[in-house]
């Protein structure tokens, strides 16, 4: 029996759920984070991007009603991470097993939301929105512009509805979307966000953060640097 599909995107106002949520992310050490943004950045400039990213989206996180905030971590943590925030290590090989690993470890019989840490643009009320949605709904996934997902919450989660699904491809959405339709599960849908994969999208993310945003005012003092005129 096959699932249904729901669209969340025109949803005005939701009751705080009752969820953990997870960030999936790497230490953001220059040279083995967001390599494609070399050139024009410079290994530690792409570094810099990614740690004002990742402190966004765990700052976001702190602001969202949850009964529990973790990052699943592969590497060492820095001063980028909140004190409410407990660290937890990846574990395993390809990125399915890193996620299915993700949602075993913090899952204590709530409802749990992945994020990763490539979207500083989310606000609280959009994770809130996700939370919520696990109460009527088995799973919300939230599609990225490129043919990914920026978000997936498990009422129930469930380590098969993630290993073997391909990662880091065009398709990967689609692939892991089906993978939750074919297990029977009830999906709402969050609006597409754009990850922070290239340096078309450091500007298009930069224009679209919140005010206040550390990854918008890392983008233009990089800018600066670079002698770009970057608004």
């Amino acid at each position: 029996m096959n699932g249904t599909i729901t669209d969340l995107t025109n949803t005005e106002s939701v009751q705080t759920g009752a969820a953990d949520i997870v960030v999936i992310a790497k230490e953001p050490v220059p040279g083995r984070v967001k390599t494609r943004l070399t050139p024009p950045y410079p290994p530690g400039h792409a570094a810099a991007l990614a740690a004002a990213a990742l402190a966004d989206t765990l700052e976001t996180v702190v602001r969202t009603p949850v009964a529990g905030r973790t990052i699943a971590l592969a590497g060492t943590s820095g001063p980028w991470l909140p004190p409410a925030v407990r660290v937890v290590p990846q574990r395993g090989d390809g990125l399915d097993e890193r996620l299915a690993h993700a949602f075993e470890d913090v899952y204590e019989g709530r409802p749990v939301v992945l994020i990763g840490m490539d979207t500083p643009q989310v606000t609280a009320a959009l994770l809130t929105h996700a939370t919520a949605a696990l109460e009527r709904y088995d799973a919300v996934f939230g599609p990225a512009t490129d043919g990914g997902f920026w978000l997936l919450g498990l009422r129930e989660p469930d380590p098969a509805l993630l290993r073997g699904v391909p990662m880091s491809r065009s398709d990967t959405g689609r692939m892991q979307l089906a993978r939750l339709i074919g297990a029977g599960l009830r999906v709402a849908m969050l609006p597409a966000l754009t990850d922070v994969d290239t340096p078309a999208d450091v500007e298009r993310v930069a224009r679209r953060a919140p005010y206040g945003s550390r990854f918008a005012s890392a983008v233009r003092a990089h800018a600066r640097t670079l002698g770009e005129g970057v608004p």
